[in-house]
């Protein structure tokens, strides 16, 4: 096996494009998981069945079903109800909701962690529960769950090859479109290979920088 610096040359191109794919998907898809993620830690802890029996069994479905199947059903089943979307947002959305389910894990942990001593104290000084939340009790519990939830950004980001399976090219789409038309395999994927890592390694350093100025 001879390694082929120019089939690297001429992939590189594709691999840019595949590359700000896979970062769309990363960052969009991180937010709707994080926000959704606290949507339902909250909701969860509505004193009510009507409100918590739905998320619970909704949020329960989604994380026990695999993502791929979540996937084709969203791209290939909701199209027959009239709801259409690109092959990208339908992969933004899919990849986003079904980490959403392990940020409200995390978020609920979070918050469970807060001292009942905090909770007792906004109740003493009668703050109001909006301000309780947004002023005492989320500051505290999103600082503990920071880590968490950089372990799941890089999972996220090593689970965005399956979005390919409903046509988005990300780098391991354009990685493969390539190889079939050049019969060049190894070239295009030990660059997204090497990528993946890189782009890994980064995310834990800004997220180590990140925890350290929490702490701190």
């Amino acid at each position: 096996m001879n390694w082929d610096w120019g089939a690297v040359a001429d992939f590189m191109p594709h691999f840019w494009d595949g590359l700000l794919v896979t970062l769309q998907v990363l960052a969009i898809g991180s937010v709707i998981s994080f926000v959704l993620g606290l949507v339902w830690a909250l909701l969860m802890r509505v004193p009510s069945r009507w409100v918590t029996w739905p998320v619970g069994t909704v949020t329960e479905f989604v994380r026990n079903t695999p993502l791929l199947v979540q996937l084709f059903f969203l791209f290939y089943v909701m199209p027959e109800w009239g709801l259409t979307f690109s092959a990208l947002t339908t992969g933004v959305i899919g990849i986003g909701l079904h980490y959403s389910t392990y940020t409200m894990q995390v978020y609920r942990a979070g918050i469970e962690a807060v001292p009942v001593g905090q909770w007792e104290a906004a109740t003493a000084l009668n703050l109001p529960m909006r301000r309780t939340w947004t002023a005492v009790i989320l500051p505290q519990a999103v600082r503990r769950v920071v880590p968490a939830l950089g372990n799941y950004v890089i999972a996220m980001l090593k689970d965005t090859p399956i979005l390919m399976a409903i046509t988005v090219l990300e780098m391991l789409g354009e990685a493969q479109l390539f190889a079939r038309e050049t019969f060049q395999f190894t070239e295009p994927l030990t660059v997204i290979g090497v990528a993946f890592i890189v782009i890994s390694y980064l995310a834990s350093l800004a997220l180590r920088a990140l925890e350290r100025r929490l702490v701190h």
